[in-house]
């Protein structure tokens, strides 16, 4: 036998669809996004593609590079990009998955939007980033309406126009935020960047922040520090004079995964801004933004957990091991229905998001009270089991997962970010407690939400009398704190559990409330009980199209 045949190797996975998910479809067309379904389809194939494939893999093989000066010395503030980026990010653009839901009007518009950031986020999740923010940037601007009719259907215009040029003279326009110091991290009320009415309405700006996200943006929303208080503001790279903004890109961040995307160390020397919002209310402001990419990570979380799943699947149906293939293997069986189930979980939880949302903007206030409270603790849970999640399907795949070929790689280093990124656990958790005490609607509509399964699951049920006894023993401050993380968890199992009774097929709801609310599990992936139907499980989850 030749050393170099190549057998009980699984093929290259390429040519499938990411839109081949029950779960995703059946939300849509349930929650009044049917009608983009189509558009959803064409977007997960050409997700699937080898060509879309290719431009992921070579937009982390070569990641961003600053040039801060041109070669006579001359301030640039450059980030120049691998063409396989800009590729990524005009098929986003081009998809609608950035501001586009905002001036269509159309019910289903965030979900069908929701939909394609899940099955295009599998493809390659970096440029996500910059797509999530210029979405978000559309509710906080609107707090100054005189930008927001200038800038608006820019951001919302489906052509990336890159390049630095005044950003309103051109096509499209992508947003980054800037709101993270050194000093404070997640704490944005220890600002120091200090702004200065500099007439004609405008401000100059001067200060240091630690964290850019995509710093090659047209514009940001940047908080500073007037004498009222924190501020929002409006910052563009090029002034309309066609001079560029004082705005210093210090260095690029080294990071652990998110490496196609920039973030940057920044300096502002006087650089001049419009002011969004009420002096002194700009944390108010801007928190709209943060919940529009707090609700983006879960989505992304989510997109993570399928993805990782696909290729443990894609795996272990063309390995043989110990005599048969690795997916009929009892123990493997468990793992990969383990794994389906959360990954169901995250998908239904991320979609009902979104369509609260397009609810909420109807002016359905339960829907908004609802959106408040779940996405605290959904962004809490869904993606922190992110990095479990990866981990676990790495493994699946054994020595092969732990290569850079195979993917999964990137798949566990981007896990982490969705998780840090717009408050990392503690700050969703305590969020969850502030929605509950400030927002009693919340609770009343999350409730509402839960007993439409009721009397459906018993564990379901005794999982819901559980939280209220948790619910009902908050009162002090420290104690509550140091309840908070699981308080954040079992609304989130909860809910899940809720959902999946009422929408998903029988096998995956009785694994799930067996084992995340019953408590017949384990501590890691792949201890469902033996009673769980794997094969109905394993089938829906697996690709009909790969």
């Amino acid at each position: 036998m030749s050393t170099h045949e190549v057998f009980n190797q699984a093929p290259p996975l390429t040519g499938f669809t990411t839109a081949d998910d029950p779960a995703l479809l059946e939300a849509l067309r349930r929650d009044g996004g049917g009608w983009g379904e189509e558009a959803v389809r064409a977007l997960g194939a050409r997700a699937g593609s080898a060509e879309v494939q290719e431009w992921a893999r070579q937009a982390e093989a070569y990641p961003p590079v600053l040039r801060t000066h041109d070669r006579y010395g001359h301030r640039v503030d450059e980030v120049d990009f691998h063409p396989a980026w800009h590729h990524l990010m005009t098929a986003a653009v081009e998809s609608g998955q950035h501001a586009a839901p905002w001036i269509q009007a159309r019910p289903g518009a965030h979900l069908v939007r929701a939909a394609k950031f899940y099955v295009w986020a599998q493809a390659e999740p970096g440029h996500g980033c910059p797509v999530s923010m210029t979405n978000a940037a559309v509710p906080a601007l609107r707090a100054e309406p005189e930008l927001a009719a200038a800038y608006e259907p820019l951001l919302a215009s489906p052509v990336y126009d890159p390049g630095l040029r005044p950003p309103l003279a051109k096509r499209g326009l992508i947003a980054g935020m800037s709101m993270t110091e050194k000093q404070g991290g997640s704490d944005v009320r220890a600002n120091t960047t200090t702004a200065v009415p500099a007439g004609e309405g405008t401000y100059v700006l001067t200060g240091h922040k630690w964290f850019t996200s995509a710093p090659m943006s047209d514009v940001f929303l940047v908080l500073a520090r007037t004498e009222e208080g924190p501020t929002c503001f409006l910052m563009p790279r090029v002034l309309p004079d066609g001079t560029r903004n004082a705005m210093r890109l210090m260095r690029l961040k080294d990071k652990l995964g998110n490496r196609s995307n920039a973030s940057a160390e920044v300096e502002y020397e006087r650089a001049v801004a419009w002011r969004v919002g009420e002096p002194g209310r700009g944390v108010r402001t801007i928190v709209e933004m943060v919940n529009m990419t707090r609700l983006d990570c879960v989505i992304g979380s989510a997109a993570g957990m399928r993805a990782g799943l696909r290729q443990a699947l894609h795996h272990t149906a063309h390995r043989r091991a110990f005599g048969a293939e690795l997916i009929d293997q009892p123990l493997m069986r468990n793992v990969l229905a383990d794994l389906a189930v959360e990954s169901e979980a995250a998908t239904v939880l991320a979609l009902r998001l979104a369509a609260a949302l397009d609810r909420s903007e109807a002016g359905d206030a339960a829907e908004g009270a609802l959106r408040r409270l779940a996405l605290a603790a959904g962004k809490y849970w869904v993606c922190k089991r992110g990095s479990a999640h990866a981990a676990e399907a790495l493994e699946c795949l054994g020595g092969n997962g732990y290569v850079e070929e195979s993917g999964l790689p990137r798949l566990y280093r981007e896990a982490p970010l969705l998780s840090i990124w717009e408050g990392s656990g503690n700050v969703a958790a305590l969020d969850v407690l502030r929605a509950l005490r400030r927002e009693p609607a919340a609770l009343d509509a999350y409730e509402a939400e839960v007993a439409l399964a009721a009397g459906a699951d018993a564990r379901l049920d005794a999982a819901a009398d559980g939280l209220r006894e948790l619910l009902g023993s908050l009162g002090d401050g420290e104690r509550d704190q140091l309840a908070a993380r699981r308080l954040a968890e079992r609304l989130t199992l909860v809910l899940q559990g809720a959902l999946l009774v009422r929408h998903a097929p029988p096998a995956v709801a009785d694994a799930f409330c067996a084992s995340r609310l019953g408590g017949d599990w384990g501590q890691a992936f792949g201890t469902l009980p033996a009673g769980t139907d794997f094969g109905a499980v394993l089938e829906r989850a697996r690709a009909k199209d790969a």
